[in-house]
């Protein structure tokens, strides 16, 4: 599963419910940071999560600058452009694709990308708990993902993130170090506490 959104402080809290909402539902997130070789090139990352992943979610929300002479990041829609182009132009494996794209604001992103104006694109509003249900209803129609109540799985991220911040306490972290914990070592603990719930391994990559 490529998730493909922004890593600033301001989108933190989207980014843990996505995230968690595909470990909970079963599936492997994957995303640029989750190798930090400063050797490699980034787009030879992105190059390798497209490739390996049955599943794409976008977020375009930083597609429209926040104040005067702002530079608004390009990096979201380009991302999306090689998962597309893969979906249409790769194997056939590649053609079975589903692709999720998601915006803060509804039809925002069809002054800048005007391509897209006939897509299904979702509006969360800036909201965690709404990303949580737009993120569980896909999967569920597009991945076969067992139903479960986006009620429950706010929930059940609350007390995720609850019991991985005082497990770090425990471990001698800061509250900065907390602030700053890397997001691969996150996903990796909310995988144990999710597997220690009771369930299955995830799925979602392609096999070539």
């Amino acid at each position: 599963m490529f998730i493909n959104c922004p890593f600033d402080d301001d989108y933190w809290d989207l980014f843990r419910a996505i995230v968690f909402t595909v470990i909970r539902l079963r599936f492997n997130p994957r995303f640029s940071l989750e190798r930090a070789d400063s050797g490699e090139a980034r787009i030879n990352k992105i190059f390798d999560l497209v490739k390996d992943s049955k599943f794409g979610i976008h977020d375009l929300s930083r597609c429209k600058a926040k104040k005067v002479g702002e530079i608004f990041r390009l990096n979201m829609p380009l991302e999306l452009g090689i998962d597309l182009g893969a979906k249409y132009l790769g194997t056939q494996n590649h053609r079975e694709k589903k692709i999720l794209i998601v915006e803060e604001e509804r039809y925002r992103f069809q002054a800048a990308i005007s391509d897209l104006s006939n897509s299904d694109i979702k509006s969360h509003g800036g909201e965690p708990i709404e990303v949580v249900r737009i993120v569980r209803n896909w999967l569920v129609q597009e991945g076969n993902a067992t139903p479960k109540s986006p009620t429950e799985i706010w929930y059940e991220l609350n007390d995720c993130l609850a019991a991985i911040f005082d497990q770090l306490k425990k471990e001698g972290y800061s509250d900065r170090d907390i602030r700053t914990f890397p997001e691969n070592e996150l996903t990796n603990r909310m995988i144990q506490w999710v597997e220690r719930a009771g369930n299955t391994r995830p799925r979602g990559q392609i096999q070539i």
